[in-house]
């Protein structure tokens, strides 16, 4: 009976086949076909083509992005040719936002969505990287090129001094402030909500906006094995020159510093010792499959990067599985788990570059040195005839062995419990569990500072832990054409964060490179722990009439354990809406506007994020002393106040107003969005110092006011459809920074230079990170020495004669994409760039300053040597008195880069079909190819002290930027 069922079920199937293509009759690749009301499905593959086993009676049902779906009904076995039409609008397209999701079209807010469709093809290491360019107002650095080096992100500027100024970030639901151990190949989309009354719903921690991640998860249909492979060079952008030992002699003679023997000559290029072609290589692999009750996405992925400085390396492993099922009707359950293990080491670069720097001792180091000392084995050359030169093998050698390890495991588990199909609750756990351990070894013979320490390792581990729960009602509701939506929830959050620190001297040899092989404990070893809390309620209203009135508003209240306790209360309303013209009956003639709609909001958000844990609390420092020691029998810990207690610290509150436009006309052939905005920023969250007289040293406090106001735009064009297909998109924003008010100062200073002399002012009225200084009017063709203007006529250069001379801050930044296709071919170009910073090039006074008796670059070839030589180049004197901080050493910023420049060609044919391959596509990308600009150093694209806002644009001795070449394919079966 069994065996006559079996044949009779298997009789009523039967196999339809099919082709698949779009309006210009081209295959469509990977498009889903599904039997309606089954898991029973398939995939057209490089030919467009399907072939199924379904009912008799049976519907398919063929959906793929940017195509409207299509239900086609199966009438025996004859080929289904299908047509599908593109849904070129994308209004219906789900946008993530704050705790939910909404139509494209009902926004009404500022939302950026930033392409995902390429992130395999590019060597991206950090998530961050992939915004560059590619939203208007969001501004992304690199400040370095050093192998995993961060990314600074800033939505509509600084909004901020002394606190956070990154965005949040909200990973499948886990909100965070770095995402380094996320792989750009498990994301499957990115919003940025720029405006307040997008990022208020996130309320204290959404004052720099907030970038919305959700990551790949599984699909209805035949399951799917993608691997992607790629692997290239690097290779530095620039290279800088050094004297050679004839002209080095030449420059010592003139300084009178050091006498040089005779018979010198050149024995090593610095250059070829320090830097190198560097070698990357990613590996991401993943596994999805879904049908109705079931979805899962699991991947791995393997991440390498060798610097173009020998010694630097970056290098992470990743894993993550996301997997989502409808166990009931009425109850989904969802888990994201992801775990990253990622290490590299610190190259030893800026400040005090002079010694310690990697870079600039390239260009510092006289040739005729060697790298090893000839008459002492085991150790690096350092005689340098009383100059005060190391080396860059040996600043290196201390870098090799200081590295730093993190662990992150993040976890969500979510349950959603849908009463009625209008009225869902969802409640969620999450963890993120960060450890960090570093830990370094300075040898006790190699290098001379080692011997003078006698040898020094440390080891420093730290766990942290963040805990989040949320639970959420949702209610939404249609009435005809009137439809409202209402959330409300609650969330909480706690962390726990603890430190040890060990560090031992006095090792014996260089070879065994552990804390227990050293014999003298330092007495500041110990362990710290803190831990911090926020409460928070939070709700929406959401209404919209046929989509063509609409409005929002949310509201939410934070409270936090960092703030004073009769201020730790913050709340954070935004109200926005938005006008759909297009739909209204005065419009519909106008056949060539698709869609008009006209948004405006209006919102506050907090900021609390640099407040130390405990930062109103009077905190104590501990003194210990040498109780063993003879006469101190009775020698106590000293306890000292550490900081002045502020009984009155509260939030940083962001207030932003935005109005913008978003236009869509031909056939959707082009769309454009515009925004203006203004941001006031209020109870300014600053590390004061307080005078010399003071108990305390500082305190942290509210203080003062800044605005930022801007505009921004985005173009979206079709160039051509067809079988060739060009299309462009493009943004530009600018933003203008300025600081209103000080409670306590009219000005700070901050970031000292080669002088002495403080680089950076700030100040009411102006934007932060202004330079300082002297105006150089050139070299006096008489003396050599430079000629400094007089502002305030005293016949003499003092420090009133300081103003400012330079604005780290660009009129603006903008990215331009294209994309051109032609069968199986494909090409992006993009370009990115930034116009009207000035970059402080420090690196110059240490390579160009000729006060010492340190190598410099070729520049000084032009020097002055004779009275009457005109040149811009002043003579070599052994003073600094050519070394003040001056408008000579601040160099127009600006750049225009091709970041990337991809090539890819997507294979067919019967051969792939016969091997179940949909898609193999190999690629070739030229990454930062070309850069172009007038700034002398490495790249302009530069700040030694990373994201901070006081000091921006400051290149000192920093990892150089670099150019990559990298081959890769992705394969999915």
């Amino acid at each position: 009976m069994g065996l006559f069922l079996s044949l009779g079920a298997f009789a009523q199937k039967i196999t339809v086949k099919g082709q698949i293509k779009d309006a210009t009759n081209e295959s469509i690749i990977g498009a889903s076909v599904v039997e309606k009301g089954t898991t029973n499905g398939t995939v057209t593959d490089f030919d467009g083509k399907f072939s199924l086993s379904v009912s008799p009676n049976a519907k398919l049902t063929i959906t793929y992005i940017g195509f409207k779906s299509q239900e086609v009904e199966v009438k025996g076995t004859s080929p289904i040719n299908i047509v599908l039409e593109e849904n070129d609008k994308l209004l219906d397209e789900v946008v993530v936002i704050g705790y939910g999701s909404v139509k494209r079209k009902d926004v009404t807010t500022s939302v950026a969505s930033v392409s995902t469709k390429d992130l395999d093809e590019r060597p991206i290491i950090s998530a961050a990287a992939a915004i560059q360019g590619k939203a208007a107002g969001v501004n992304v650095i690199q400040p370095n090129g050093e192998p995993g080096a961060g990314i600074v992100v800033r939505v509509r500027g600084n909004s901020s001094i002394n606190a956070s100024n990154d965005p949040l970030y909200v990973v499948d639901g886990i909100p965070m402030t770095d995402i380094n151990f996320l792989s750009p190949n498990d994301i499957e989309s990115m919003q940025i909500l720029k405006d307040a009354s997008s990022a208020a719903i996130y309320g204290s921690r959404a004052s720099n906006g907030v970038v919305l991640i959700t990551t790949k998860s599984g699909m209805k249909g035949e399951a799917k094995i993608s691997l992607s492979a790629q692997a290239g060079t690097t290779q530095i952008g620039k290279k800088i020159h050094s004297l050679n030992v004839s002209q080095y002699k030449d420059l010592m003679d003139e300084i009178g510093m050091i006498n040089l023997p005779s018979g010198l000559k050149d024995e090593t290029n610095w250059f070829d010792e320090t830097f190198r072609t560097g070698v990357s290589q990613n590996y991401q692999l993943s596994v999805s499959n879904g049908n109705d009750k079931m979805r899962y996405f699991i991947s791995g992925g393997y991440t390498k990067e060798s610097g173009i400085i020998k010694v630097a390396y970056y290098e992470r492993y990743n894993l993550r599985a996301n997997l989502e099922n409808q166990i009931r009707p009425w109850l989904k359950v969802n888990t994201n788990l992801a775990y990253s293990d990622y290490s590299n080491n610190g190259i030893i670069s800026g400040q005090g570059a002079n010694r310690a720097g990697v870079v600039l001792s390239v260009i510092n180091t006289p040739t005729y040195a060697l790298i090893w000392d000839p008459n002492h084995p085991g150790q690096y050359y350092n005689n340098f005839y009383g100059a005060n030169v190391t080396h860059p093998v040996e600043n290196m050698s201390r870098t090799a062995d200081n590295k730093t390890n993190n662990n992150r495991l993040l976890g969500s588990a979510s349950g959603e419990i849908t009463f009625t199909p209008n009225l869902k609750y969802k409640s969620s756990i999450s963890i993120d569990r960060a450890y960090y351990n570093g830990t370094s070894f300075l040898d006790p013979v190699k290098t001379e500072y080692g011997r003078s320490q006698y040898g020094n390792a440390s080891d420093n581990r730290a766990l942290s832990t963040i805990l989040v729960f949320d639970n959420i009602v949702t209610f939404d509701k249609s009435i005809k054409k009137h439809n409202f939506g209402l959330m409300a929830g609650a969330s909480g959050t706690t962390s726990k964060w603890s430190q040890s620190y060990q560090t031992v001297s006095h090792f014996i040899s260089g070879d065994i490179k552990t804390l227990n092989a050293g014999n003298k404990v330092e007495q500041w070893n110990g362990t710290s722990a803190s831990d911090w809390a926020i409460m928070s309620y939070v709700g929406r209203l959401s209404y919209n009439f046929d989509s063509r009135y609409l409005l929002t508003a949310n509201f939410r209240a934070d409270g936090s354990s960092k703030l004073a306790p009769s201020h730790k209360w913050g709340y954070f309303p935004s109200v926005s809406a938005a006008w759909r013209l297009s739909s209204e009956n005065f419009m519909r003639d106008i056949k060539w506007i698709d869609d008009l709609k006209i948004r405006g909001g209006w919102g506050q958000t907090g900021n609390q994020s640099g407040v130390g844990d405990y930062g109103y609390l009077q905190l104590m420092n501990i003194t210990r002393q040498n109780w063993w020691e003879t006469g101190k029998d009775n020698a106590l810990p000293i306890i000292t106040p550490a900081n002045m207690q502020n009984k009155d610290l509260t939030w940083e509150t962001t207030t932003q107003t935005n109005i913008g436009i978003d236009f869509t006309v031909l056939s959707n052939r082009l769309t454009f969005t515009a925004d203006a905005y203004y941001k006031h920023t209020t109870n300014l969250l600053m590390d004061v110092p307080l005078g010399p007289t003071a108990a305390f040293s500082h305190i942290y406090r509210n203080e003062g006011e800044m605005e930022n106001k801007g505009l921004e735009f985005g173009v979206n064009s079709k160039n051509f459809i067809g079988q060739f297909k060009w299309s462009t998109d493009f943004n530009i924003s600018f933003n203008k920074n300025k600081v209103m008010k000080f409670d306590t100062r009219q000005s700070y200073f901050y970031e000292q230079s080669t002088s002495g002399e403080y680089i950076t002012k700030l100040t009411i009225g102006k934007p932060l990170g202004m330079f300082w200084g002297y105006i150089s009017e050139g070299v006096d063709p008489e003396t050599g020495d430079l000629v400094y203007k007089d502002l305030d006529k005293s016949g003499t250069i003092t420090p009133a004669d300081k103003t400012y001379i330079g604005n780290p801050n660009p009129d603006f930044t903008f990215g331009i994409t294209n994309n051109l296709s032609y069968k199986g071919f494909n090409l992006d170009i993009f370009f990115q760039g930034s116009v009207g910073n000035d970059v402080y090039n420090l690196s110059r006074m240490e390579t160009e300053g000729m006060y010492d008796s340190k190598n410099q670059s070729t520049a000084v070839l032009k020097r002055w040597r004779i009275p009457g030589q005109i040149t811009d180049m002043p003579r070599a004197v052994s003073s600094k008195e050519n070394l003040k901080n001056s408008s000579r050493f601040v160099e127009d910023g600006s750049y225009l880069r091709l970041k990337a420049l991809t090539f890819s060609y997507n294979f067919s044919g019967k051969l792939l079909k016969k091997w179940s391959i949909n898609r193999l596509q190999p690629f070739f990308t030229a990454q930062n190819l070309l850069t172009f600009t007038n700034y002398k150093g490495f790249d302009p694209e530069v700040n030694q002290e990373g994201g901070s806002a006081l000091v921006q644009g400051i290149d000192w001795g920093t990892y150089p930027q670099t150019k990559s070449y990298v081959f890769g394919v992705n394969v999915e079966f």
